[in-house]
């Protein structure tokens, strides 16, 4: 049985769905929707914090990785709620300034710092991680240039403790592009000396990455790292690194409402296998994404067609590739649930049969769903794919130049009255010409060789 906070969140949800169809927020005019649970990201955040609360401890700053939801509004919610941003490319870093996030609470990590961003950052106190040698000689010579800076200055580093269940998302393999490789040869000895040359440098940074990687190795990599803090601080004779970030990364489960793992769990396997984390000698900082907002939203799509093909029943909606790109690619990795509602926006309660549920691009493997049992779904229907609010509403693929979809907020009363604001408008077609050079359609035809004449 589900616990009350996930029966709430489903109430809140199709209510939501419900209210968005009544005030023409998606429908046959306006064919895909995001919703995004204000409420359910409050919640998602305190308890992050109640997990990380320490009695006595050092301090803790959460920060969000903006590339789960790169949405100025998104993250003007999360800074009022104390949240901090972790950014990794200057547009995200100006997406947090535009949210009011202050420097003291935004973290800059990235393999490819130019040496402008890389001064941007220093010149405004924002906390940097050096990936690599390369980028700490950078930094060295910016320090050298401004003559001290207020930024408080790390490395990343790569622990190196193995692979989770989707590749692409494992960053402490013995091969990742991410951070110094701890167990490469030397490279422990050059952190030592990086460390012990630079008294600037106060603070470690991992990541072992995301979906697919399970707790055990997270808390393994926290552990590794904070062994390493525990030499460079022996070896320096003072409290050298005063903080730890580490990271983030908690899987979210895609099955079920449940929250599982949640922050609560992760924190107490924290607590058993790095135990002097939670001391009071090391601030922490975090980096979770996908695990604070992926439950709070879903996307709301309008059946436009049915058809069979080869005995299968297919419903063509709107949402397809350019809003679930890793779930029609990677299916097996980002296996999405499908709610089926009618045309007033109400769940549907038709008999179950086995249906796809495919997308408007233009090609065969546009789905969303793969024989998937559901409320038999006819035109003018809608499909809810839930668990979409990290990624799926930031990382918008333009293929066959489908316009970005609309994102709103929404909060439901006690009475079950839902008030909506708008997070994003919808992409007009006038924004995708735009986007796609229509302002210079001659651009090409009237480039010439020097001396060439026109046919």
């Amino acid at each position: 049985m589900a616990d009350p906070v996930a029966l709430d969140s489903v109430a809140r949800r199709e209510a939501a769905v419900r209210a968005a169809v009544e005030q023409g927020l998606v429908g046959p005019d306006a064919p895909v929707l995001g919703l995004l649970d204000v409420a359910g990201v409050r919640d998602a955040v305190r308890a992050l914090r109640e997990a990380f609360a320490t009695e006595g401890g050092g301090p803790v700053l959460h920060t969000f990785a903006v590339k789960a939801a790169s949405l100025v509004p998104v993250l003007a919610l999360l800074n009022e709620e104390g949240v901090g941003a972790e950014v990794a490319s200057p547009g995200e870093l100006e997406l947090a300034r535009a949210a009011g996030v202050p420097a003291a609470r935004i973290v800059f990590d990235s393999p490819a710092k130019t040496v402008g961003e890389l001064r941007d950052a220093l010149a405004h106190g924002i906390a940097v991680n050096a990936d690599n040698a390369q980028e700490l000689a950078r930094i060295d010579a910016l320090v050298a240039e401004a003559g001290e800076v207020a930024s408080p200055l790390g490395i990343r580093v790569n622990p190196q403790v193995g692979t989770g269940a989707i590749g692409a998302m494992s960053t402490a393999t013995a091969t990742s592009k991410f951070g110094v490789a701890l167990r490469d040869e030397g490279a422990e000895q050059w952190l030592l000396d990086a460390f012990r040359t630079r008294p600037w440098l106060t603070r470690l940074h991992t990541h072992t990455g995301s979906q697919g990687v399970p707790l055990e190795l997270m808390a393994e990599a926290v552990r590794v790292v904070y062994e390493l803090a525990e030499k460079i601080n022996a070896q320096a004779g003072r409290q050298q690194i005063d903080t730890l970030d580490i990271g983030g990364g908690l899987p979210v489960n895609f099955a079920s409402d449940e929250v599982t793992p949640d922050f609560a769990e992760y924190a107490a396997l924290l607590r058993k296998t790095v135990p002097g984390l939670f001391d009071g000698r090391y601030a922490l900082v975090t980096e979770f994404g996908r695990s604070l907002l992926a439950k709070q939203g879903l996307i709301a799509a309008h059946v436009e067609y049915t058809k069979t093909s080869g005995g299968r029943r297919i419903a063509v909606t709107h949402a397809g590739a350019q809003v679930a790109t890793r779930t029609v690619f990677v299916p097996e990795s980002w296996p999405l649930r499908v709610g089926a509602f009618d045309p007033q926006g109400r769940p549907k309660t038709a008999p179950e049969l086995v249906q796809d549920v495919a997308g408007p691009c233009c090609f065969a493997g546009d789905l969303v769903a793969r024989g998937r049992e559901l409320p038999e779904l006819a035109p003018g229907d809608l499909v809810a794919l839930y668990d979409t609010g990290a990624y799926y509403f930031s990382t918008h693929f333009q293929y066959n130049s489908l316009p970005r979809p609309a994102v709103v907020g929404y909060v439901v009363d006690e009475a079950g009255a839902v008030t909506f604001a708008q997070v994003r408008p919808a992409q007009t077609v006038a924004e995708v010409l735009a986007e796609s050079g229509a302002g210079q359609p001659a651009a090409l035809t009237g480039l010439r060789p020097a001396g060439a004449r026109a046919r």
